[in-house]
């Protein structure tokens, strides 16, 4: 990540220079159950301007976002485009009106192709599957993604999905672009030439709103931040005129002291740096799936935290999901996974979920949470994946006390503690997904991108939680994107390149360019 933070800031349009916003909410409110999501908020928008919006989960960023792109109705306020009163019923109201959102949960039909995705809302009465994926392809290729326009959605990963959502707004010609998370889950090398797209679009005299939980990355492309907090707008003010102290400080409307920079912190004056470890608990010799994992090899010990750094591609992913049953490792010459010493072979995670081992998924809405249960359900149904947890007849009592425990051990919010799980913040039901496993008490735990799309006050709270499990004897793996995060977590620091494990490193000598140099090289 640290390359994408150096890239110089291109020169930004004053939004001062010109007359009149492209956009304007006055007054805006949105309210759910009687409960506020955004209250009274004022909001402009100026065309060659980046505006970034930053706030905690829950908040009110995707709200607004969504009221502007036409897929929710404000309940009380109006909003203007060039000036003139505008109503959108639906997003394509918007989407005719110049105005397209990016979602972090990608919004693309998975059984239809790239191409047609990145095409749909604006399709021609007969159509041309070739001469559509000729376009798609010239399109793709000029943004630098390097994707087969002919690939269903649903055979993309993550960050494949999320270059054709953001293809797709480029092709409409947008005016309005709002974009919602949308490196999360990009390498460093695709942030900078995404970058590198956002500062072409705002020369082009495209507007954006620019959404993100990486404060770096506001403060180094954006021209202006509003900073909300539950609800309300707090501030709005030029980026020369913040620093990531400021911005946390409004946002959570106090000091973080402990954040998840901490540790390294306390490591680099010289303080604990690594916990005693106990047995080996998990062991991993040449395990090969197809050409995505080859010959990859570590161990994890009992009361040790464990990250795994690496590009996306490099097999991180895959190996957690061999382990847990998910995937199955190739049969002749797939290698051996050994726990406790023992050779184990999974068929399905429920063999794992018996043995004592837990994987937390990186793509929470589509594997993690039964989105339309309440809390108390999921963490319930967690626990009816145990051995000792199942039974014939459901009981109202025990999953009221376990959900109690875990609500309040991970601190998730209450006040809508009989919503939907869909209807929380992201931050709320990352928490849900992290209950869900542990209520489960395994003795491994494998945590995939386990603050993605959280904000900057709850990773400190799943931190905590990371490293209490291992300070209880538990063995603990972190597969992270940002190095940061890896670096101020981790007893020990694996690198995947290429389907192998190529280095590691203890936490007293690891830096961001010794990581990301074996990553690369």
């Amino acid at each position: 990540m640290s390359e994408v933070l150096s890239t110089p800031v291109a020169n930004v349009t004053s939004a001062s220079a010109a007359k009149e916003p492209v956009l304007r909410v006055v007054g805006g409110s949105k309210i759910y159950g009687g409960v506020h999501a955004i209250e009274d908020i004022d909001f402009d928008l100026y065309a060659g301007e980046v505006h970034a919006l930053v706030g905690e989960n829950g908040a009110g960023k995707s709200t607004l976002s969504k009221a502007i792109a036409g897929a929710i109705k404000l309940s009380a306020g109006e909003y203007y485009v060039d000036g003139k009163l505008a109503n959108f019923d639906k997003p394509g109201d918007a989407l005719a009106a110049g105005i397209c959102m990016v979602y972090q949960e990608t919004s693309l039909v998975p059984t239809m192709s790239a191409a047609q995705n990145i095409e749909l809302g604006n399709e021609k009465l007969i159509t041309s599957f070739r001469t559509l994926n000729i376009q798609a392809q010239q399109l793709l290729q000029s943004l630098n993604f390097h994707i087969d326009p002919a690939t269903p959605v649903a055979l993309l990963g993550t960050a494949k999905r999320q270059m054709v959502e953001i293809a797709r707004a480029v092709y409409h010609n947008a005016r309005i672009i709002i974009f919602d998370e949308p490196t999360a889950s990009l390498t460093p090398e695709e942030i900078v030439h995404f970058f590198n797209l956002v500062r072409d679009l705002r020369n082009r005299g495209v507007a954006i709103i620019y959404i993100s939980h990486a404060l770096e990355e506001s403060l180094q492309i954006s021209d202006r931040i509003t900073v909300l907090r539950d609800g309300r707008l707090v501030i709005t003010a030029k980026t020369p005129e913040m620093t990531r102290e400021k911005l946390v400080r409004h946002m959570v409307g106090r000091d973080i002291k402990q954040t998840h920079y901490a540790r390294a912190a306390e490591a680099a004056r010289g303080g604990t740096a690594r916990r005693t470890r106990g047995a080996k608990v998990l062991t991993v010799e040449n395990v090969t799936m197809g050409m995505v994992v080859k010959n990859m090899s570590f161990s994890v010990y009992a009361g040790e935290v464990v990250g795994i750094a690496g590009l996306i591609g490099s097999g991180r992913t895959e190996i957690a999901k061999i382990i847990f049953g998910a995937l199955k490792r190739n049969l002749i010459n797939g290698g051996t996974i050994k726990l406790r010493g023992k050779p184990v072979r999974y068929r399905v995670p429920k063999q794992a979920i018996d043995a004592g081992i837990a994987y937390i998924t990186e793509d929470r809405k589509l594997n993690g949470f039964f989105e339309t249960m309440v809390v108390d359900d999921n963490v319930y149904i967690g626990k009816l994946a145990t051995k000792t947890g199942w039974r014939f007849l459901l009981s109202k009592l025990t999953r009221n006390k376990l959900a109690s425990l875990w609500v309040e051990r991970l601190k998730i919010s209450t006040l809508q503690r009989s919503a939907r799980i869909v209807e929380l913040s992201g931050g709320n039901q990352q928490k849900v997904v992290v209950a869900k496993s542990l209520v489960q008490d395994p003795s491994i735990i494998i945590f995939d991108e386990p603050t993605r799309g959280v904000d900057v006050g709850t990773i400190p709270e799943i931190h905590a939680q990371i490293r209490r499990l291992a300070e209880e004897g538990k063995a603990v793996v972190v597969i992270s994107s940002y190095l940061p995060e890896v670096l101020s977590i981790s007893d020990r620091i694996l690198v995947a390149r290429l389907g192998r494990i190529v280095a590691e490193f203890d936490a007293a000598s690891a830096t961001e360019d010794k990581v990301m140099y074996a990553a690369i090289h």
